[in-house]
This record gives C-alpha cells, sequence and structure tokens, in this order.
C-alpha cells in the first residue's frame, strides 16, 4: 500500500517551501522542518517533505543508489508529485541524497549554461544532524559576517567541492541539507571554507 503524502497538501507544502527558501536566503542558518510524513525507507522524512513541495512533472529527479534501488521510493515520488526520475545526475533538476557520504562529485550534476544558470541540479542530502558550530565557516550573500554550520556526514573533501563550486558562479548547484526535523541552504553563491 502506498505511503500517504501530506496530510494537508497546501499547507504543508507551503510551510515545507517557506523553510527551504529562508534556509537558501540566510545560509547556514538551520530551521526547523517538521513534515509529519512516513515515506517508504530509505527515504526521509525530510527528503519526502522537500520532494513533495519542489518537485512536479517538468523537474527530472536523481535518486542515489540507495533510494534508486527501493522499488516504494520511485513509486512514491511519481504518485505524489509526478516528477520523472532519471539515471543522469547531469539531466536532473533535483536529486536526492540518501546516504551524504557517498554522494557523487558535484560537478557531476547540472550546472546551468551562462544563459540559464537556474537549469542546474539543486541537491538535497540527507544527513545525520546539522548544528551551530565547527565544519563549515560561511559568508556571502545572506550571510551577516560569517556563520559557522557542522553538518554531518559529509563526503571527504566536501570543504573543497563547494570552493570550487562557488567559483563557477553564477553556474554551480545548490545544496538544501536535512537532518531530523531540520533544514538548511548553502547556495552556490555562499564562499564555504573549513572551520
Amino acid at each position: 500500500m502506498l505511503a500517504p503524502g501530506f496530510a494537508d497538501p497546501v499547507h504543508d507544502a507551503q510551510g515545507t517551501f517557506r523553510a527551504v527558501m529562508d534556509a537558501l536566503a540566510r545560509p547556514g542558518l538551520v530551521r526547523p522542518l517538521a513534515p509529519f510524513l512516513a515515506p517508504p525507507a530509505p527515504l526521509t522524512p525530510e527528503l519526502a517533505a522537500v520532494a513533495l513541495a519542489l518537485t512536479d512533472a517538468d523537474t527530472p529527479v536523481w535518486l542515489d543508489p540507495a533510494l534508486a534501488e527501493a522499488a516504494d521510493v520511485a513509486a512514491y515520488l511519481r504518485f505524489h508529485t509526478g516528477a520523472p526520475l532519471t539515471d543522469d545526475p547531469a539531466r536532473a533538476a533535483f536529486a536526492l541524497v540518501r546516504e551524504s557520504r557517498r554522494c557523487p562529485p558535484l560537478g557531476r550534476f547540472a550546472l546551468g549554461t551562462p544563459a540559464y544558470p537556474d537549469t542546474s541540479t539543486t541537491l538535497v542530502l540527507a544527513l545525520d544532524t546539522i548544528t551551530d558550530g565547527q565544519g563549515l565557516s560561511l559568508s556571502g550573500p545572506g550571510v551577516r559576517g560569517t556563520v559557522r554550520v557542522a553538518p554531518g556526514p559529509m563526503p571527504d573533501g566536501f570543504a573543497a567541492q563547494l570552493a570550487e563550486n562557488r567559483a563557477d558562479f553564477p553556474l554551480g548547484v545548490d545544496l538544501i541539507l536535512t537532518a531530523p526535523g531540520r533544514v538548511a541552504g548553502l547556495p552556490r553563491s555562499t564562499t564555504v571554507t573549513e572551520a
């Protein structure tokens, strides 16, 4: 039996959308996200909420191997969002990553084009934790001074990948980081260094 989506589709999607947009507008600011969803494993409630709020029939979605191997996950996303699934990360508007340590290099995803930088991929990562403090130091648009945030686990060398991503601005990917009950944003305009 297919797991249900949002109990109140309009208001729940709007609440998730606002939390994600606020997180992207204020990089490193950890926002609450309580979707009250029970999607099929290994899809987390937070990944599911972002997918239900932001994807539709015009937004191809790439699933990491952990999610792609679960037929129930694909059926859930197709039914609740209508989003087509793609095997090619470079063709994805959104990429859902359950195993953040095994996230492919950011350069494998769509980076946009000079004429259409908005055609890049938005990565949505499921993490164990997102806390304030040591980890990554963020600066740039939307950040007053410097903000420190500790997302985990992250792939080895991830701060260097984020620096390369920023160097290609306005091209590059945007990242939405999720953890149980939390969401934070790392847009391509953010300068990231290891704290």
